[in-house]
C-alpha cells in the first residue's frame, strides 16, 4: 500500500504534468505554422458539409469498387523493356507460341495407353481443347494432331505419316501400328511418357482473342480447363494433370479469393483487440469505418481507372487498413488525451487535429511516395501495386486524418474509455514500461546500443547470402503440395523434357538459316550448352537436319552430322518441322531444357551464353536472348536484382528528406531512419534462413515495411521532442511518452502483427511468406521505435539526463 504522502505527490506532479500540456496547446504560438492553423478553421467551421463530401464520395467510389475484377496478363508479370523481353516480343510469332503455353497430360490408371478407352478419351480431350477461347488452335499438338508425324528412313528413301493413321480403328493391329509410330516419331519422353502410362496436349495461347480484341481472361480459361476438362474426364480409368502460365494464374486467382476470408479475420482481430484497447465501442468502430472508408476508395479509382486486381495487388487494401488502422489509433490516443484534460469533443477533436496534422502528413506522405518508389520495377503488376497503395494512402489522409477527428466532433468517445486513459498516463507505473524507460540511463542505453550494432552486424553479413529468384521447383507462388506443383511433379517424373525451356533466337540473313556457317555456329553453342549443370538437352534446325542428312545416306550414323553443301543442307531443312524456323528463314529458336528454373540455374545459363558469344565472333548469325518460361524468367530475376536497390535507396531518400523537411535536424532523422535500416537487414537474413528469394511477390515486402514502420518512429519522436521541450528529464519523458504515443505503438503494431500472421495458413505460398515477413517487420519496427529510438536520442540529440 502507497502512503498519502507518496499518492499526493504522485498526483501533484501529474498535475504539473497536464497543467504543462494545457499551457502549451493554449500558447498563441501552438500552431507550428498558419498554414496548419487555417485548414484547422477551414476544416472545422464547415464540418458537416466537409463530412456529407466525404460520405457521398466515398459512397460513389465504394458502388465502383464492387465492380472490380481480377486482372492477370502474361505481360503484366514480365518485364517490357528488358532486351530479353524485346527480343521475345519482337519475334513472339516466329516462336509459334512456345512461351505461353498449357500442358493437358492425360494419364491412364491402367498398364499403358495403348487401348480403344483411352485413345478414344484422349481424342475427346483433344476436340474438346480446340474450342476453348483463347487457345492458338493451328498450334495444337497432341497424338491425334494432324502435325504430328512420324518419319523413318527404308530402301526406298523417306517414308511417313500421321502418328495416328487415318487407318486407325482402335483395334489390337492399329494400337500396335500407333506403338510403333510413336517410337518412330521421337515423341517418348515430350508427347508421351517414358513409361508410356500418359500423353501430352499441348495448347499454344494466344493473349489477344482475334475476333474481340480483348485481353485472354487467365481466371475464365483456368475454369474452363476445370470444368471442361478435369471434371468432364477425370474418372477412375484416366487422371488428368495441367501446367502453364495460365492454368498458374487462374489458381492462384481461385486461391487469392481466400484473401477476403483473411482480411475479414483482421478486420474481426483488429476491432477485438481495439475494444480490449479502448474499452469503448465508438473507439474501435470509427477507426475500423474510416481505416475501411478509404480500402472502398481506392479500389472505387482503380476501377475508374480501368485497373482490377491481379493475385499480387489483392494484397494492397488489407495494406491500406492496416496504415490506416495505425493512424487511427494514434487519433484516438490523442483525442483521449484531450477530453482527460476537460475539453468538450469539439474541442478535442480540434486540438487532436492541431498535434497530428504534421507528423501524421509527415509519415502517410513517406508512406505513399515509398510505395510509388516501388514503380521503378519494371514489372506491371509491381507497378499497379505502387499505384494502388499510394492511391489507398492518400484515402487515408481524408478518411483518417481529416474525417475521423471531424467525426469524433458529433460523436464523441464514452466516458468510460477517457477514464480509462486518464488512469494510465497519470498513474504511469505499468512495469512493463518502467523497464522500457530504464533503459535510456547511460549503462543500459550502451547494452541496446551494442545490441543494435549486433543486429546490423549480423543483418549486414547474412542479407550478403540473400538470392534472387526462385529457389524451389515447381511454382514457388503455390504450396508444394498444392494441385499444381503435383502436377509439375508428375511431367518433371515420367517425362524426359523439362517444362523449364530457356529459348536462344539464332537471327540469320533472309534465306540463310540453313547454310552451314549458320547451322555450325548453333551446333557449336548446344554443344556447349549441353555441358552446362542444369541443362538436360538442347534442340533446333541443327538435329533434325542431321537427322535428315543421315537419312538420305541409308541411316549410316557417321552421316548424322552436318556437312558443307548448302544446296544439301537446304533440301534436308525443308523436311524438319516448320516451327524450328520461320517462313523467310532467317530465324530459328535454339530450345534449352533445364532440369529447374532456380535462379543459380538460370544465371548459368545465361552467363554460359554471354562468354559464348563474347569467345565468337559469328558474321552470318546474331545469339539473341531469350525467350521460353526460362528465358523470361531470367530476365524477371535480372531487373529484380537491379531495381531491389534502386528501390530501397530511393525510398529512404524519400523518408529521410521528408523527416528532415519535418524537424530540420539530423538527429531526429537518425533517431527515425537507424531502426528502419535495422529492421530492413534483419528481414532480409529472415529472408535467408526461410529459403525466400527476392522475387516478384516479395520484392515489394521491404518498401512496405518501411512504409509503415516510418509512422511509428515520427509519432514516437514527435512526441518525446515534445516532453523534453515540457522540460522532462529523458527517462521520464521516455516513460511519459510510453503510456501515450508509446502503447498505441505498441498496440498498433501487435494489432497489425496478429492480423498479418494468419496469412501464414494461406494455400497462397507467397501470401504466406509475405505475411511472415510483413509480421516481422511490423512487429519489430515497433520495438525499434519504443526501444531503440529513445536511446539513439540520447547519444544523438544531447537530450537531458535523468
Amino acid at each position: 500500500m502507497k502512503s498519502k504522502i507518496e499518492l499526493s505527490n504522485e498526483q501533484n506532479s501529474s498535475t504539473e504534468v497536464l497543467s504543462r500540456w494545457q499551457d502549451r496547446l493554449e500558447r498563441p504560438d501552438a500552431y507550428k505554422d498558419k498554414e496548419e492553423g487555417l485548414i484547422e478553421g477551414f476544416l472545422y467551421q464547415y464540418r458537416w458539409l466537409w463530412v456529407l463530401i466525404i460520405l457521398v464520395s466515398i459512397g460513389l467510389l465504394s458502388y465502383q469498387a464492387t465492380q472490380i475484377k481480377p486482372d492477370a496478363g502474361f505481360e503484366k508479370m514480365i518485364p517490357a523493356d528488358h532486351e530479353y523481353i524485346r527480343n521475345f516480343l519482337d519475334h513472339r510469332d516466329e516462336l509459334k507460341g512456345g512461351t505461353n503455353i498449357i500442358r493437358i497430360v492425360v494419364e491412364t490408371t491402367g498398364d499403358d495407353i495403348f487401348t480403344e478407352e483411352y485413345m478414344d478419351t484422349l481424342r475427346k480431350i483433344h476436340d474438346e481443347s480446340f474450342f476453348i477461347e483463347g487457345v492458338d488452335r493451328a498450334g495444337i499438338k497432341s497424338l491425334w494432331a494432324p502435325s504430328t508425324r512420324w518419319v523413318e528412313v527404308t530402301e526406298d528413301g523417306f517414308t511417313g505419316g500421321p502418328v495416328i493413321p487415318d487407318t486407325y480403328n482402335g483395334s489390337e493391329q492399329s494400337l500396335e501400328q500407333v506403338r510403333k509410330n510413336i517410337v518412330k516419331a521421337g515423341s517418348v519422353g515430350f508427347l508421351v511418357a517414358n513409361n508410356f502410362r500418359s500423353s501430352v496436349i499441348l495448347l499454344p495461347l494466344q493473349e489477344l482473342n482475334p475476333r474481340t480484341g480483348e485481353q485472354l481472361d487467365y481466371h475464365r480459361f483456368s475454369n474452363d480447363i476445370e470444368q471442361l476438362i478435369r471434371a468432364r474426364y477425370q474418372d477412375g480409368s484416366v487422371r488428368i494433370h495441367v501446367t502453364g502460365f495460365a492454368k498458374l494464374i487462374g489458381d492462384l486467382i481461385d486461391g487469392a479469393s481466400e484473401v477476403g476470408k483473411f482480411f475479414a479475420i483482421s478486420v474481426l482481430l483488429t476491432s477485438i483487440m481495439l475494444f480490449i484497447y479502448s474499452r469503448s465501442v465508438v473507439a474501435t468502430l470509427l477507426p475500423i469505418v474510416c481505416s475501411l472508408m478509404a480500402v472502398f476508395g481506392q479500389l472505387g479509382v482503380l476501377q475508374l481507372l480501368g485497373k482490377g486486381l491481379d493475385p499480387y495487388s489483392m494484397l494492397v487494401p488489407f495494406l491500406i487498413f492496416a496504415i490506416g488502422v495505425s493512424h487511427a489509433i494514434q487519433i484516438i490516443n490523442q483525442v483521449e488525451h484531450e477530453l482527460m484534460l476537460g475539453h468538450d469533443k469539439v474541442v478535442a477533436a480540434k486540438r487532436t487535429f492541431r498535434a497530428l496534422y504534421v507528423p501524421g502528413v509527415v509519415a502517410l506522405i513517406s508512406d505513399g511516395v515509398g510505395f510509388a518508389t516501388l514503380a521503378v520495377v519494371d514489372i506491371q503488376v509491381i507497378r499497379d501495386l505502387a499505384l494502388g497503395a499510394s492511391i489507398g494512402v492518400a484515402f487515408i489522409v481524408v478518411t483518417n486524418l481529416v474525417l475521423l477527428p471531424i467525426a469524433i466532433s458529433f460523436i464523441g468517445i464514452d466516458r468510460k474509455s477517457v477514464d480509462l486513459r486518464a488512469h494510465q498516463e497519470i498513474s504511469g507505473k505499468h512495469p512493463v514500461w518502467s523497464f522500457i524507460a530504464r533503459l535510456s540511463h547511460p549503462g543500459r542505453a550502451s547494452v541496446v546500443l551494442a545490441i543494435l550494432v549486433a543486429g546490423f552486424v549480423y543483418g549486414g553479413f547474412k542479407s550478403m547470402e540473400l538470392q534472387i529468384g526462385d529457389l524451389d521447383q515447381g511454382a514457388p507462388e503455390l504450396r508444394t503440395d498444392s494441385r499444381y506443383n503435383l502436377d509439375t511433379a508428375y511431367l518433371a517424373e515420367n517425362y524426359s523434357t523439362s517444362t523449364d525451356v530457356f529459348v536462344v533466337m539464332a537471327k540469320t540473313p533472309d534465306d540463310r538459316c540453313a547454310d552451314y556457317h549458320v547451322l555450325d555456329a548453333i551446333d557449336q553453342l548446344q554443344w556447349s550448352l549441353r555441358h552446362v549443370p542444369g541443362v538436360q538437352d538442347v534442340m533446333s534446325l541443327v538435329d533434325f537436319t542431321k537427322l535428315v542428312v543421315s537419312g538420305v545416306n541409308e541411316g549410316h550414323p557417321k552421316w548424322h552430322a552436318l556437312i558443307k553443301n548448302n544446296d544439301l543442307l537446304n533440301n534436308a531443312s525443308s523436311k524438319v518441322p516448320k516451327e524450328l524456323f520461320n517462313e523467310q528463314c532467317n530465324f530459328v529458336p535454339v530450345l534449352v531444357y533445364l532440369n529447374d528454373h532456380k535462379a543459380d540455374t538460370l544465371t548459368r545459363v545465361v552467363d554460359h551464353i554471354e562468354e559464348f558469344k563474347a569467345a565468337h565472333d559469328f558474321q552470318d548469325v546474331e545469339f539473341l536472348m531469350a525467350a521460353g518460361n526460362a528465358g523470361i524468367e531470367a530476365a524477371t530475376n535480372q531487373v529484380i536484382d537491379k531495381a531491389q536497390y534502386q528501390m530501397l535507396a530511393l525510398v529512404y531518400a524519400v523518408v529521410i528528406v521528408l523527416c528532415f523537411l519535418a524537424f530540420r535536424s539530423w538527429r531526429a532523422v537518425a533517431c527515425i531512419i537507424v531502426p528502419l535500416v535495422f529492421t530492413s537487414l534483419l528481414c532480409q537474413a529472415l529472408m535467408v534462413h526461410l529459403g525466400i528469394g527476392v522475387k516478384v511477390a516479395t520484392l515489394p515486402v521491404i518498401a512496405l515495411g518501411v512504409g509503415i514502420g516510418v509512422d511509428y518512429g515520427i509519432y514516437i519522436y514527435t512526441r518525446l521532442h515534445e516532453y523534453l521541450e515540457d522540460g522532462m528529464t529523458l527517462e521520464n519523458a521516455y516513460l511519459k511518452m510510453l503510456n501515450t504515443t508509446g502503447q498505441a505503438v505498441a498496440f498498433t503494431g501487435l494489432t497489425l502483427g496478429v492480423g498479418v500472421i494468419t496469412w501464414a495458413f494461406s494455400d497462397i505460398k507467397f501470401q504466406a511468406d509475405m505475411g511472415i515477413l510483413l509480421t516481422f517487420m511490423f512487429v519489430l519496427n515497433m520495438i525499434g521505435a519504443l526501444v531503440f529510438l529513445p536511446v539513439l536520442a540520447r547519444f544523438l540529440s544531447g537530450a537531458r539526463k535523468a
